[in-house]
This record gives structure tokens, C-alpha cells and sequence, in this order.
């Protein structure tokens, strides 16, 4: 599957990604106007959500955006989470065609460009929810399905049991661990999409040694996904990248984004900014590419 090089996430419109304890935080729907249109103003025409981001939140802001601003980007939406707590979730086909109605309502479309199972379902049979997906597009309500946050074998189980084009997981220089299963999709001819491509503003600088969290950072709101790296090796790696972003004169999110962008595996990255000044490292990415030796050079200093 063909994919824009770089995707608006739109995770924080309206909570802290599916977390029902954060559904009405995030981005207020005035501020995801203003990043959705410096996205827009950018050429980033290609946006991803969730039924499940901040309870259906987010594909409303979508949503009303494009009917004021008359703009249609392509879109990605996925489902599996509760929309509510203690709310329904999973895979299984009858919950798939209703969520879908309901995403379709709240962007105000007839049709997305992609649908993703949101996580590994095993209490339904892939097959099962394949047959859910290939039924919503023979019907014209997707253009192709894909999965996201599976693993290798869940890939592959994907693979024997339907046709994804497309899979969504997390990876940034500091979490390679989808090296194998890059490799997977490049032999089955299945589209990679990053998320999290600065690991919750870890690659991003905010974060120093021997120094509080920022208030309201990602480490104040949402830690667990990111604990792990509370450790003296990332941040040695960390004053690694930064001398080499600043010996290119650029940012070090620009230089993740960069390292990112310079995998011929990896079809598509997805920023999720949380304000509109936070796009700027994608236009210094795209405007200064990485050679395949330096890609290598840099996750060295991470990895070696």
C-alpha cells in the first residue's frame, strides 16, 4: 500500500491517546484546529485517528475541521479499545461494523483510506475480523485494512488469515525492537507506519539527567510506556544524538524524524505534535535526509 510519507497523529485531540482516564484532556478542539492546519499548511494531507481517542474526540475535531476549513484529507482509523469505561472492546465482527458507522459518523465521511485493528484481539479469530474488514470494503467504506501494536507472530498470523496491507506499530531510535518484523513486511509487501517516532519526547530534548519531569510532559501524564528508559545509557545516548544534530545545525527531533525517514522499510512516519510549532522538526527532516551510512552511524551511538 502506497502511504504519504508523513501522517498528523491525532492521538492527544481530545484525551491522551485511549486512555479513559484522560478522555477530555489533551488538546482542546480549538487547538487541534491550529495544528491541523499547520499540518494542512505543510502538505501533510494525511491524518490518523482512533474511534477510541479521547472517546470518540478526536474524529469529531477531524471531522469539523474539514467541514470549516473544506478540506478532505486521507484518513486512517482504527478500533478495538472501549470508548468509555467499562465499555465494549475487541475484534469481533458485529462490534466492527458498528464502530465503523460510528467513525464514519463522527469524521462526517463515507468512506477512510485505511482501518486498522487497534490491538491484537485473541478471543476473535482473525479471520473473522478480516471477513468484517473485506465486507466494509466491498461495500465502499474502506479503502484497505491493516493491523496495529501487533507483533511478529500476530503479523504473521494477520498474514495467513486475510490480506492487511498495512501495519502501525511504535519505533524510534530508542525502540527498534520491530527490527524482524521490518523485514517481514518488506517480503510480504506490507506498508510499515511509525507512531511514537520521538518515544513520548524522549528524542525531543526534554527530557535531562538529574532533572524533574517537565509538568505536562508525556513522563508526567502517561509513564508507563516509557519508564524503561529512565536509565544513565539512554541518556549518554541522548547527549550522543545531540552533538550530532547540532553538528548538522538542527534539532534532535529532526534528526529522529531523519533517521526514521531514511529506512527504505519504513513506509510511513506519524507526528503527533502538541502544538502547531512542534511540525517544524518534519520540515527540517524532509529537507535534510540522511545517507544510508549516516542512518547506520546514528543508531550506532544508540545501539553499539
Amino acid at each position: 500500500m502506497e502511504l504519504p510519507r508523513i501522517a498528523l497523529g491525532a492521538g492527544n485531540f481530545g484525551g491522551i491517546g485511549s486512555a479513559p482516564a484522560f478522555f477530555g484532556q489533551g488538546q482542546t478542539e480549538a487547538e487541534a484546529f491550529a495544528i491541523m492546519d499547520a499540518a494542512w499548511g505543510l502538505e501533510i494531507t494525511h491524518f490518523d485517528t482512533a474511534d477510541a481517542y479521547g472517546g470518540g474526540r478526536s474524529e469529531t475535531a477531524i471531522g469539523r475541521w474539514m467541514r470549516a476549513r473544506g478540506q478532505r484529507p486521507t484518513i486512517t482509523t482504527k478500533t478495538y479499545n472501549p470508548m468509555a469505561e467499562g465499555a465494549d472492546h475487541g475484534l469481533a465482527p458485529d462490534r466492527i461494523r458498528r464502530q465503523l458507522r460510528s467513525s464514519l459518523e463522527r469524521l462526517g465521511v463515507d468512506h477512510v483510506a485505511l482501518y486498522l485493528a487497534h490491538e491484537f484481539d485473541p478471543d476473535t479469530p482473525l479471520t473473522d475480523t478480516f471477513e468484517a474488514f473485506e465486507d466494509a470494503q466491498d461495500d465502499g467504506l474502506i479503502g484497505a485494512y491493516g493491523v496495529s501494536n501487533f507483533d511478529h507472530g500476530q503479523l504473521e498470523q494477520a498474514i495467513d488469515s486475510g490480506d492487511p496491507e498495512a501495519i502501525q506499530n511504535g519505533r524510534s531510535l530508542l525502540d527498534r525492537s520491530d527490527d524482524g518484523l521490518l523485514d517481514l513486511c518488506a517480503t510480504c509487501g506490507v506498508a510499515y507506519s511509525a507512531f511514537s517516532p520521538l518515544c513520548g519526547g524522549w528524542l525531543t530534548g526534554r527530557y535531562r539527567r538529574g532533572q524533574p519531569f517537565p509538568p505536562g510532559s508525556r513522563m508526567t501524564q502517561r509513564p508507563e510506556p516509557y519508564s524503561h528508559l529512565e536509565n544513565e545509557r539512554t541518556f549518554d545516548a541522548l547527549e550522543h544524538l545531540e552533538d550530532v544534530a547540532r553538528g548538522r545545525g538542527h534539532s534532535l527531533a529532526a534528526l529522529a524524524l531523519a533517521w526514521l525517514l531514511a529506512d527504505p522499510r519504513v513506509t510511513q512516519v506519524v507526528i503527533g505534535p502538541s502544538r502547531p510549532e512542534h511540525l517544524e522538526p518534519v520540515r527540517e527532516a524532509l529537507d535534510n535526509p540522511l545517507t544510508e551510512r549516516e542512518r547506520e552511524q546514528i543508531e550506532a551511538l544508540c545501539w553499539s
